[in-house]
């Protein structure tokens, strides 16, 4: 239930509000207002945050024969530690991570959490579990909504938008959605709307270019979905959510970049540019 407030503030902060109304997903003052003051409070985003660093990084080879594709560092810090920036920029500490390969040098680093102003569960696939298996073994920590992050890109995404998409479309499951020139290598999306009515994981002939990238709201519901052993939320997933009307697409017009191999890898060196300040950030795309 909402309650009526008159409140009285400066004209020039009255202006940067007005800026931000676009008439589509902001529509007068009092909507803006609130957002606001969700976002500072915290109460519109997901409590919590899974990332999946237990990959071998075979295509990463050799930097990855000693070393866990996560604590690969861009510009002095670890590709998880860019993660935790992002999750943190939004107020999230809590993080679950699925670890596998070299599992302990990831312990290590990271410990408690403590010193890098989180607070990190750790579960352990004692084989691969894919994107999917993984989740299963953290259910107890999942009882609300949260977010699952591949732990082998780098993205700056307006989190508290793609939560709000998510909640007002009853999804299950929401996916950040990126543009590239060649989708074929990737999971492809064909959207409705916001709705995702067709989901092709690495198709010969993509549907759009409109590519998952790695970042996903989820429900505790999906978890029941995902079937024994190793599995894959792009394959096993959701495809079925998105036969059910229940998966969205978040388009976002942020950085994000693929470390999947050297090439990539060193590009992401090159051009990532950190995680950006509220005030710096892009206008999403939907």
């Amino acid at each position: 239930m909402k309650e009526r407030v008159t409140i009285t503030l400066d004209k020039d902060l009255i202006s940067q509000i007005d800026k931000r109304i676009d008439g589509i997903n902001i529509k007068n003052r009092s909507q803006e207002i609130e957002l606001l003051l969700a976002e500072a409070l915290g109460t519109n985003i997901p409590g919590k945050a899974v990332l999946l660093v237990g990959g071998r990084g075979t295509r990463l080879s050799p930097l990855t024969d000693k070393t866990p594709k996560g604590l690969l560092e861009v510009q002095e810090k670890t590709i998880i530690g860019h993660l935790f920036d992002l999750l943190k920029k939004y107020g999230i500490r809590d993080v679950v991570l699925s670890t596998g390969y070299l599992k302990d040098k990831i312990k290590e680093n990271f410990g408690d959490g403590s010193s890098f102003g989180m607070n990190i569960s750790y579960i352990e696939e004692n084989e691969p579990l894919g994107t999917a298996g993984p989740l299963k073994l953290a259910k107890k920590y999942l009882k609300d909504s949260f977010i699952v992050s591949n732990g082998d890109e780098l993205k700056d995404i307006n989190i508290p938008r793609m939560f709000r998409l998510h909640k007002r479309k009853d999804a299950l499951a929401t996916i950040a959605l990126t543009t590239v020139d060649d989708p074929s290598h990737y999971g492809v999306a064909r959207l409705d709307g916001s709705r995702i009515i067709e989901f092709v994981e690495k198709p010969p002939h993509p549907p759009s270019n409109l590519i998952n990238a790695g970042f996903y709201i989820l429900e505790p519901e999906v978890i029941d979905m995902i079937p024994n052993g190793f599995s894959m939320l792009e394959r096993d997933v959701f495809p079925k959510l998105a036969q059910l009307g229940r998966l969205r697409g978040f388009p976002f017009a942020g950085q994000w970049f693929d470390i999947g191999n050297i090439e990539r890898y060193k590009t992401a060196q090159k051009n990532w540019k950190g995680i950006s300040r509220f005030e710096e950030e892009e206008n999403e795309m939907g």
